[in-house]
């Protein structure tokens, strides 16, 4: 099987740059159709699903290999070398935010330009450190998961998307993690939560541009400037956008953002 099929991969647009959208945890490609397609003139944009979730190969999941992100992050260097990518953009949504740090240290020729959109290199507190979660919060999260997988994803979904006014965003949000196999929900969960990319930011040496929502429950503000301080160079943006998944709820603007960026 090609890695073309295995991750379900979609190209689309007119344009010679490439640029490769890749989504968060609980969800699929699907989460870009209000943004991937604003750049299709002028960009040859790239989606897909990462093993496990959406259309991709399920046979192909392997519990060791993903156990930690850099599984993730060879997925996504394979999927590059596969369509030829040298020197372009890649919008990654949460934990895929750190896939793309981690693609990028390991082939830097692949991406002229990173836009990690809602980041995270550590969700858990440390010293001097804040993450936004302590590693009991983090524990009872995934105990919680691995009890009720459909309730959990009930109760979470709409608390991570917010705009509690658009009930709409919260439950598409519930559907997507409903229809993610259960075992593997709880296992990319559990490498997501507990990840620790801290150390990898500082090997970053493309432009990079963090967008940050105003009020986001999984990655705060202050997370997102610790990612901000710790890439040399980069810039971050605050939108007007609240919750997890502005791809979701405020497409125009980060739409915008990423134009002015890139």
């Amino acid at each position: 099987m090609t890695v073309i099929s295995r991750n379900h991969v979609v190209t689309a647009g007119a344009g010679l740059r490439p640029m490769i959208f890749a989504h968060g945890f609980g969800c699929d490609q699907n989460m870009w159709r209000l943004v991937a397609p604003a750049f299709e003139a002028d960009h040859l944009t790239v989606l897909f699903d990462h093993v496990g979730a959406g259309k991709s190969d399920l046979t192909a999941y392997d519990a060791g290999k993903y156990s930690t992100l850099k599984g993730y992050a060879d997925d996504l260097v394979e999927i590059g070398r596969a369509l030829g990518v040298t020197g372009g953009v890649f919008v990654g949504h949460s934990v895929s935010a750190m896939i793309g740090v981690l693609a990028s240290i390991k082939a830097p020729d692949m991406f002229e330009s990173l836009v990690l959109v809602g980041p995270s290199p550590r969700y858990i507190d440390a010293e001097g450190y804040h993450g936004g979660f302590t590693a009991t919060q983090v524990e009872e999260l995934l105990a919680s998961l691995a009890d009720n997988h459909m309730g959990w994803s009930a109760a979470m979904a709409p608390a991570i998307m917010g705009n509690a006014d658009r009930p709409e965003l919260g439950e598409e949000l519930t559907n997507s993690f409903c229809r993610t196999d259960p075992a593997i929900a709880r296992q990319f969960a559990r490498t997501t939560f507990t990840s620790d990319n801290r150390a990898d930011l500082h090997q970053v040496t493309v432009r990079t541009l963090i967008l940050q929502c105003s009020d986001d429950i999984i990655a705060p503000e202050a997370v997102g400037a610790y990612v901000r301080d710790n890439i040399a160079g980069s810039e971050m943006k605050i939108l007007d956008a609240t919750g997890h998944c502005p791809n979701l709820s405020a497409p125009a603007e980060v739409i915008a953002a990423i134009r002015d960026f890139i």
